[in-house]
């Protein structure tokens, strides 16, 4: 099996701007996440991962946190819940049902090892991530189909989002899929696995296909983290 050697984290300014020939159909484009595959090694952790995916990149990846670490995180945040709000004005919305909560930058051990781990295998500075949110769902709760990046009428549209990767801390009984309508993917929660997509692309017909949701939970309990990068530095 090969095993790919840990990758560079590159300078999100330059490649943006500068770009390189991956495919010829997609000169103009390029890719954040480098790794071929099957395997990525990230400090002493080996992680598997598929390319669902090429234009935009969906990955799957397993083995990105321990059934420990999962655990730890719900224990952490589950006395911190409160009702999920969206878009950069941080309000309620029907479109998200569940509920979640933010940890501070690496606010303890446990968050700021997740948080640099995250930031490798998303091949992005720490300094551009958000604070890692965790969400819960329950029966009946989901998160309609939207895009994680902001419309360019918003102020955070400045330093936007550029990639994401929604980890999962459990399997759900019945429901929960994260589903991409426009690529016809949907993705199982299993516990310590994750989704990475990326959506910083000069050509907006790539960004708007990376349209997703969380499908309603039918049956248990659904637990995810997700991390955000931005454009910029945000630490």
């Amino acid at each position: 099996m090969k095993i790919t050697p840990n990758h560079h984290l590159i300078n999100v300014e330059e490649q943006i701007n500068e770009g390189y020939r991956t495919e010829p159909e997609k000169a103009a484009e390029q890719h954040l996440f480098d790794a071929d595959g099957p395997v990525m090694i990230v400090g002493d952790t080996a992680i598997p991962f598929t390319k669902r995916h090429t234009w935009p990149l969906v990955v799957v990846l397993e083995d990105v946190l321990s059934c420990e670490e999962c655990d730890q995180l719900i224990q952490l945040s589950m006395d911190r819940m409160k009702r999920s709000k969206i878009s950069s004005d941080r309000v309620v919305n029907q479109m998200r049902t569940s509920s979640g909560m933010f940890f501070e930058e690496s606010e303890n051990d446990l968050v700021n090892t997740i948080e640099k781990r995250l930031a490798k295998i998303m091949n992005i500075p720490v300094e551009h991530a958000e604070g890692l949110q965790i969400l819960k769902y329950t029966p009946g709760q989901e998160y309609k189909a939207h895009h994680d990046y902001f419309l360019p009428t918003s102020k955070a549209a400045s330093n936007n989002r550029i990639s994401t990767m929604v980890v999962y801390f459990n399997e759900v009984e019945e429901g929960g899929e994260t589903y991409f309508p426009a690529l016809n993917i949907s993705i199982t929660p299993q516990k310590g696995s994750a989704v990475y997509f990326e959506y910083f692309y000069n050509d907006e017909e790539l960004n708007n296909q990376t349209l997703h949701g969380g499908a309603p939970v039918i049956k248990g309990e659904k637990w995810v983290a997700t991390q955000w990068m931005r454009r910029k530095s945000v630490r």
